[in-house]
């Protein structure tokens, strides 16, 4: 049973319902949807954190995967087969999962320092270009001629003035383990930067830059340094980090259970965290939130925040992620930094593709959604 959180003044109170305490299963709820208001003193403490984003390092290690989007506009089926034809009228090519977590630090005002890897390809030349384009340093990200870089190539269709809806995705993988001298420079990599950063944050989408040893290396560098591990199908193989910051899929990857409830979502997550010896286990649950487990097995839930309206959730937990990871460096305590990130999720989701958002952007939307009612929710 989770012990119970000894937390005042709550985040988003004004009247002590807002904390609830469900006696039946230990957790402790931020907020109530009908009095978002926020205490001028949280605000306060809110804006002190994010102020403090542009004095933090963090070390990103991941793969780094581009998001090529092609633009076109449906003229017709296909005589060859029956398929829609859809006529070119564009493209862009983004940095999409380690890439979009270190683009979103970056734009937030933290200096990011990349250890990753990309193909000698004209993905991976509009990638390196975009990310020192925004002044994010490119010296540890290995370039290689062998190996192409991992890219998602998504059509999108539609015609003029309206949305362009996906038609159809096409995945380049890069199959094997890389080469051990490409890890020996990796390696290289981790061990300098060790000591220049306040974190490291792995973003690990199974596309092999973690490798054996990478891994036990970064573990290693967890015992001096703080690091957030959000890994997509390994967490398992990450125990001991600080923290992890898992969808409920990946949770129920990790553990083999599946949760057909709210209630058993918050016991294996308490369970894993348990098992893990994490500081922190941050939990993201669609439309229903996120759920924090900390200090030896309390657990906080936090409500969703924003319109109910969600237009694209791509990219979102690189976002918070990022923005959780950032604010705890910054002083923020867990609880805090799990709010700032479910803000910054919030503002993503109402963004197309993998998106990202500015303190300005953040600070705006906490004094909006601490309105009574919030400006969603009349």
């Amino acid at each position: 049973m989770p012990s119970f959180a000894a937390w005042p003044p709550p985040i988003t109170a004004l009247s002590p319902k807002s904390l609830l305490d469900n006696s039946d299963t230990g957790v402790y709820q931020i907020g109530e949807p009908d009095n978002k208001m926020m205490m001028p003193d949280i605000l306060k403490r809110f804006e002190t954190i994010i102020s403090r984003f542009g004095r933090a390092r963090i070390a990103v290690i991941g793969d780094i995967v581009a998001d090529q989007y092609i633009f076109g506009k449906p003229l017709k089926l296909s005589r060859e087969a029956p398929v829609l034809v859809v006529r070119y009228d564009g493209e862009r090519t983004l940095p999409g999962s380690a890439g979009n977590t270190i683009l979103n630090l970056s734009v937030l005002g933290c200096k990011v320092i990349p250890i990753s890897r990309l193909g000698a390809d004209p993905s991976g030349e509009t990638l390196i270009k975009t990310f020192r384009e925004q002044g994010i340093p490119t010296d540890f990200i290995e370039i290689t001629s062998e190996i192409p870089t991992t890219t998602k190539i998504r059509i999108l269709a539609g015609d003029d003035h309206t949305s362009k809806q996906q038609v159809i995705r096409i995945d380049k993988e890069v199959p094997g383990p890389f080469p051990e001298e490409m890890e020996a420079r990796i390696l290289s990599h981790i061990q300098e930067l060790r000591s220049q950063v306040d974190a490291f944050l792995i973003s690990d989408y199974g596309y092999n830059l973690i490798s054996p040893g990478v891994l036990k290396t970064l573990k290693e560098v967890s015992k001096e340094c703080f690091t957030v591990v959000d890994s997509r199908y390994r967490l398992l193989e990450f125990s001991g980090v600080h923290v992890m910051t898992p969808n409920e899929s990946e949770l129920q990857l990790a553990t083999g259970k599946t949760a057909t409830s709210e209630e058993e979502l918050i016991a294996i997550g308490q369970d894993f965290y348990l098992g893990q010896g994490l500081e922190a286990l941050l939990v993201t649950m669609g439309n229903h939130g996120m759920a924090l487990f900390e200090n030896g097995g309390e657990v906080t839930r936090i409500p969703i925040v924003g319109p109910d309206e969600i237009i694209d959730v791509t990219g979102a937990g690189d976002t918070v992620a990022a923005l959780f990871t950032l604010s705890r460096v910054c002083g923020a305590s867990y609880k805090d930094a799990a709010q700032l990130a479910n803000f910054g999720g919030g503002i993503v989701v109402m963004k197309r593709g993998a998106a990202t958002l500015t303190p300005s952007e953040l600070i705006s939307f906490i004094y909006r959604e601490s309105m009574p009612h919030g400006p969603y929710h009349p």
